[in-house]
């Protein structure tokens, strides 16, 4: 690495749903995202980052697209004159076990992200979290309307809607506010496991543009297995949108949709009656947008 100047890193957010849970693929032991430099043998982007997820992981990847570069200049707290420019990709499989060289593994969303998951309720650490908020809110008399306006909105508080849309701008309100890890003060209880550099901010980032992309493209079929019932299509979604759905609606939504269709096949693991066994027509819906319909979601 040559001092004062930057190079660029490949880093992946790979994503899977392992029995009702949202996973994603980690090194070191679950401290950080897969990730190595961009080299000149790398023939691009994307086969240079499908490399050293290989080595790091032994994980396989399909489903691959770009999801952000990050380039701010305090995206660590090394005081180095050189600079590392990450270009990340969100990859979306099947989890399988990781026999790489990285000390891969894989890890649930909300084990980094704990205020994340609203499938039972308000997460017990939300309340300190918004407390914590709002002190540093009150801190600074000329930017607490302000604050307390963005506090507000990211995290649904006095009467605003909760949005699982906002994973970053959550993350990072409490990056700003010095309520985790990577910041540089005093961790939190509640506040997630912490990530290598902004490792997690990069993995915050990747949660949100799946969030919001499984409500109009049907990216959730690249994470279920070929054949499946529709409770485990509706789990799947709950997962990654960390919210319960409701179950008449979803049902009517895929439907409508006619994005599956039944193999003729049933499964008797449910525990309950045969459910009948589904499968996604790809022939017929590959790359479909859902019109701009919204998950529906349920807030009882």
């Amino acid at each position: 690495m040559s001092a004062g100047l930057a190079h660029a890193e490949l880093i992946a957010v790979l994503a899977a749903v392992t029995g009702d849970e949202p996973r994603v693929m980690t090194i070191r032991s679950g401290d950080a995202l897969p990730s190595g430099p961009f080299e000149l043998a790398h023939r691009s982007l994307q086969a240079g980052l499908r490399e050293w997820v290989s080595d790091q992981t032994g994980h396989p990847v399909g489903y691959l697209e770009q999801l952000y570069t990050f380039a701010d200049r305090d995206r660590t707290q090394d005081e180095s004159d050189s600079r590392t420019i990450s270009i990340s990709y969100l990859g979306l499989v099947r989890e399988q076990a990781a026999p790489g060289a990285g000390k891969p593994g894989w890890h649930g969303w909300y084990e980094y992200f704990p205020w994340e998951d609203h499938r039972r309720g308000e997460p017990e650490a939300l309340r300190a979290i918004a407390d914590h908020l709002q002190r540093w809110a009150e801190r600074e008399a000329s930017r607490r309307d302000h604050r307390r306006r963005r506090i507000e909105f990211a995290f649904g508080l006095n009467g605003a809607a909760w949005n699982e849309d906002l994973t970053l701008q959550r993350y990072e309100l409490m990056f700003e506010a010095g309520l985790v890890f990577e910041s540089g003060g005093e961790e939190f209880v509640g506040t997630g496991r912490p990530m290598f550099a902004d490792h997690r901010r990069i993995l915050a980032t990747g949660i949100a543009r799946l969030r919001a992309k499984i409500k109009y493209r049907p990216v959730v079929f690249e994470l279920m297995p070929e054949s499946f019932t529709l409770l485990q299509l509706q789990r799947t979604v709950e997962a990654l949108a960390g919210l319960t759905l409701h179950k008449p609606n979803f049902r009517r939504l895929i439907d409508s949709h006619d994005l599956i269709e039944e193999t003729g096949d049933v499964t008797s693991e449910t525990g309950g009656r045969p459910a009948k066994l589904f499968r996604y027509r790809h022939a017929v819906l590959e790359e479909r947008a859902f019109s701009g319909s919204k998950l529906p979601i349920s807030r009882n």
